[in-house]
């Protein structure tokens, strides 16, 4: 069994254009359900801790039309995450930071969340994001000086299918920030850009990234036997 740390963002909020978001569901539930039933540990983490805030849209009619995902919201899943800074991140052999337009504002900016990420890939384990989440890769840098995706192949959310008149408030481009120091492709839901590192293109890619991450996983535990 591997432990896995799901990292959500805690919410964001702007008065001034009447925007809130935070993370998206099917980023989060779908992959933890397919590495909890392939028997791997997920614990759940949030720059504040507590119950971090969920993008609503995520489980709007357009997004989860079956209401599979606002049922697993509503029972309370996701209410109790750790504070990145209570985490020990050596005891994990997978990060994975989940998607939504949150992760942009404060796991982008949270120097935990890129001390976390800097120990479990020192320590030879697997950092993945989706989605939006890949936005704190651009500013966790290596002992080099450099991103942590710097010359790597990646993806990310799209800016071609970002919401309408929403990238004006947002606080960079995603797609932008990762083609300064990444090779950045929309082309493939989910991109390895080495063995240690693996990054998926939308909630639609959640899925399939979980199931990487488990064939990674398996691959790693026989060769450790």
């Amino acid at each position: 069994m591997a432990k896995v740390l799901a990292v959500l963002s805690s919410g964001h909020k702007d008065t001034n254009n009447n925007y809130e978001t935070g993370w998206w569901a099917e980023e989060l539930f779908a992959p933890k359900e397919i590495l909890e039933k392939a028997g791997h540990q997920v614990d759940l983490a949030s720059p504040l801790g507590g119950k971090p805030t969920l993008d609503q849209v995520s489980i709007s009619e357009d997004y989860d039309p079956e209401g599979k995902y606002k049922k697993m919201y509503e029972s309370g899943i996701a209410d109790n995450t750790m504070a990145l800074s209570d985490v020990t991140a050596k005891d994990y052999d997978v990060v994975f930071i989940v998607g939504g337009h949150g992760a942009m504002y404060d796991l982008a900016e949270s120097e935990e969340l890129r001390n976390i990420i800097n120990t479990v890939y020192d320590n030879g384990n697997i950092v993945s994001a989706v989605c939006h989440g890949p936005a704190p890769l651009v500013w966790t840098m290596r002992p080099n000086g450099k991103s942590i995706i710097d010359g790597l192949d990646v993806t990310g959310y799209p800016e071609a299918v970002e919401p309408e008149g929403l990238p004006e408030i947002l606080p960079f481009s995603l797609e932008a920030k990762m083609s300064e120091v990444a090779n950045y492709s929309a082309d493939n839901k989910v991109v390895w850009g080495n063995d240690q590192l693996v990054t998926g293109r939308d909630p639609f890619s959640a899925e399939e990234l979980a199931e990487e991450l488990v064939k990674a996983l398996d691959k790693k535990s026989k060769q450790e036997d």
